[in-house]
């Protein structure tokens, strides 16, 4: 019999300490540490006993065999996109974000529209709970099964009983192991459990999606370890208070971080968004200065967003400078460059930026249409809603060229748009076949000459 010992584990980065102390020495946190069971007793869990331990030796890895298996398409086309075009057998996914975003509801519609038998695990709400969400989305499906428990041997026990093609656990922090002393939900408990739900996956090849919970920072609770633990981070974000949500890729083993899912949140569930460019332009018909539409790609989706602006006298002083969806550092950069290479005197205005539709936008062939906006308000004149802009702003004032442009004009034109602002520097492909007028610019004097003379 192994001696019990305990230590203090941080509860936000999950490093030990002999003591407590009030402030962690790793990540800075205060009044995190909680004492936990570290060793006890050698057991055998549950997971090793279900599966049949296979006798390993170091092998050339050209002897190495594996059977190629397809990925399990899902119904939800927008979760496919940013997975990498399905979920690939035995992997493990980790879904975060705030409380009542919809993660939940997510992977629930997904479990009903599959042909799958798809396990649903909740230990937070009752199956009566469950059913009653199921009902307002108004999906019927016999091959979705639910259970309300938390002990992992218990669903285990069900695992192997009724062999599910997907299970999913929601969520992570309410699941607990009888092999660690621990409650559930501390660093112990979540890298006890999190290990036992891979070695599941891996050995049958059936793909766990785990829903966790954020801390106040917008971080996946638990220890980071727990992040690199698991094959696939997804982040399912969006403000409440607007009608969308999105989902990123933090981290994947079998595709592209750079995706990026769109959905409508409706009484009935959440709506997938085949064509974001539609909802992310507003609907006026009035002629607004201060407004630029910018040709954007996220993954390998091209969208126009609108880039919102508001220059105005600062009033109390010191000029404020406010970003919406944008870094507010690269706001800075640009207005610099306004000021020293093109003349412009906004050191004394007050400068507002917002991205329409509660989108962040990191690509830099926003840049373009962040400048006119913002000229545009300056200026007082509002900019043709037929134009669009896709170009990189240097510090010396050119337009730098942007990747993947021709899938930038084409999505434009096939949105109606009669002229798009680039670079000199893009090169186009000699088939290009558009109704919309390309104006090549040089540098943003080019841009302001033309759009206000």
């Amino acid at each position: 019999m192994a001696k019990v010992k305990k230590a203090y584990v941080c509860q936000n980065c999950g490093v030990q300490s002999a003591q407590w102390v009030g402030k962690c020495s790793s990540c800075g946190e205060w009044n995190t540490y909680v004492e936990e069971i570290i060793s006890q007793p050698e057991k055998k869990s549950f997971a090793e006993k279900l599966i049949d331990k296979k006798s390993t030796r170091p092998v050339p890895i050209q002897e190495v065999t594996y059977e190629d298996l397809p990925r399990i398409m899902l119904s939800d086309q927008e979760l496919n996109r940013v997975l990498g075009g399905g979920v690939v057998r035995g992997s493990v996914t980790l879904i975060g974000g705030e409380p009542g975003i919809g993660k939940s509801t997510l992977l629930l519609q997904m479990a009903l529209s599959m042909s799958n038998k798809v396990l649903y695990v909740s230990g937070e709400e009752s199956a009566s709970q469950i059913k009653m969400r199921a009902d307002r989305t108004g999906i019927h499906n016999d091959a979705c099964y639910v259970i309300n428990d938390n002990s992992l041997d218990v669903l285990f026990n069900h695992f192997s009983d009724l062999l599910p093609d997907i299970v999913i656990i929601d969520s992570i922090q309410t699941v607990f192991s009888p092999l660690i002393d621990s409650s559930a939900g501390s660093v112990s408990q979540i890298r006890e459990c999190t290990g036992q739900l891979i070695k599941y996956a891996k050995e049958t090849g059936v793909p766990v999606f785990i829903i966790g919970h954020i801390t106040k920072d917008g971080n996946i609770a638990g220890p980071k370890v727990l992040e690199h633990m698991v094959d696939t981070v997804l982040q399912f974000e969006g403000d409440r208070n607007h009608l969308f949500r999105l989902i990123r890729s933090i981290k994947n083993r079998f595709g592209s971080t750079n995706e990026l899912g769109i959905y409508e949140m409706q009484g009935s569930g959440l709506r997938e968004v085949d064509n974001p460019s539609e909802i992310l332009l507003s609907t006026h018909d009035d002629h607004l200065n201060g407004m630029a539409i910018g040709a954007i790609t996220e993954g390998l989706r091209p969208m126009l967003i609108e880039a919102q602006a508001l220059v105005s006298t600062a009033v109390y002083g010191t000029p404020q400078r406010s970003a919406t969806g944008y870094d507010l550092r690269r706001m800075n950069m640009l207005l610099a460059v306004l000021e020293k290479r093109c003349g412009f005197r906004l050191g004394t205005q007050d400068v507002f930026l917002n991205m329409a539709g509660g989108i962040k936008v990191d690509d830099p062939a926003i840049d373009l249409a962040v400048v006119s906006a913002i000229l545009s308000s300056s200026e007082n004149i509002a900019i043709d809603g037929k134009d669009c802009f896709a170009g990189e702003v240097g510090l010396s004032g050119e337009i730098r060229p942007v990747s993947r442009i021709e899938q930038r004009i084409t999505e434009a034109d096939k949105l109606g748009f009669k002229r798009i602002f680039i670079s000199t520097y893009n090169k186009l492909s000699s088939t290009l076949s558009v109704d919309i007028e390309i104006k090549m610019v040089k540098k943003v004097d080019d841009v302001f000459e033309t759009l206000f003379g």
